[in-house]
């Protein structure tokens, strides 16, 4: 994963001439620096990233790690709606998966960073979902939240299987900011 941009990497990357990039650079709208004793410009990849999002440009290829992944497992519309009203649609991709056979197709093409599973599709199949994940290498790092209604209780489970866990009725601006701040760990969502 490259950290440090040229001016020719950058251009490759916006599909422009590297005399624009340099444009970009020296009028100070891309941040960057130049090498001492050069006049080569080199642009760190959270700059490139925080200047292609506020311009509109399209990420390419820094797309998959720019963005956070977030898997909706069984949530019901109106936590969806708030999560996706919350979090930014230039700072995370949001699929949905109703089953725990969708959950592992979704997982598998989506790569994600973040799971949510709501616990009202059933605990055994919701378990069944954290534990296939955590045994599963790819997403050793994935990042699980359980969604409980009061009739669950977190005895009676391994709740070490997920890194939180939300009791119904939850704020769910409060849950986006946990969401962010976990997956911001894993990524940089500049």
């Amino acid at each position: 994963m490259r950290t440090i941009f040229t001016t020719g990497q950058v251009a490759k990357i916006c599909k422009v001439a590297p005399r624009t990039v340099s444009k970009w650079f020296d009028s100070g709208r891309l941040r960057g620096y130049r090498i001492p004793g050069s006049q080569d410009r080199r642009i760190p990849r959270e700059h490139l990233i925080r200047f292609l999002k506020e311009h509109g440009m399209p990420l390419g290829e820094l797309e998959d790690e720019a963005m956070g992944k977030l898997l909706l497992v069984g949530v019901d519309g109106a936590v969806r709606s708030g999560l996706e009203g919350v979090l930014p649609i230039e700072d995370f991709k949001i699929e949905i998966a109703a089953s725990g056979f969708e959950a592992g197709i979704q997982a598998e093409s989506l790569h994600p960073d973040c799971v949510v599973i709501d616990f009202a599709m059933g605990r055994n199949e919701s378990l069944m979902i954290a534990q296939n994940l955590r045994r599963n290498n790819d997403y050793a790092d994935t990042v699980l939240i359980a969604l409980l209604s009061d009739d669950d209780t977190a005895s009676g489970f391994d709740r070490t299987i997920f890194n939180e866990t939300f009791r119904k009725p939850f704020d769910a601006a409060l849950l986006a900011e946990r969401i962010r701040t976990l997956v911001s760990r894993r990524k940089t969502l500049a």
